[in-house]
């Protein structure tokens, strides 16, 4: 399973790649070996949890995305980050698009929410080029949707 967009490739974590990577390579979090541990458990997480983003012109991870499990009432949680020096290319807004469009073309999704920082412009940006539609606020956490049509 792999997305491709202009400019990068998207595949979901699996046990292979992260046996490959060095710690130069990409910082495995916390959440990534988590993820694994669940994806050994249930191998139907794949596609449903992390997915590494790829610049296509270097070939190095350049961040993580995904969503917070599989869907529950037809909705997902998409959540994304990409490492400071790929940042403000725009990479965080292409690969979030395309992993929101895989999760509507598996037919089990029709929501993707979201949430961010009210004081991370950046992500704030991000959903709002994506016209997600801000739906509330919880603390100094914004939650977004996305319907599909």
């Amino acid at each position: 399973m792999k997305l491709d967009t202009e400019r990068l490739i998207i595949v979901p974590v699996e046990h292979h790649l992260v046996e490959k990577l060095s710690p130069e390579d990409y910082e495995i979090h916390r959440f990534i070996k988590s993820y694994l541990a669940d994806l050994k458990a249930d191998s139907s997480l794949l596609g449903w949890g992390v997915w590494f983003v790829m610049e296509k012109a270097s070939e190095k991870i350049i961040g993580d995305i995904g969503f917070k499990g599989k869907p529950v009432n037809l909705t997902v949680e998409v959540e994304y980050g990409i490492i400071p020096s790929a940042q403000g290319k725009g990479y965080a807004t292409e690969a979030v698009e395309e992993i929101i469009d895989w999760a509507f073309s598996t037919n089990l999704v029709r929501k993707v929410v979201a949430e961010c920082l009210e004081d991370n412009l950046a992500s704030v940006k991000v959903l709002e080029k994506l016209d997600m539609t801000r739906t509330g606020q919880d603390g100094d956490m914004l939650k977004w949707e996305l319907i599909h049509q």
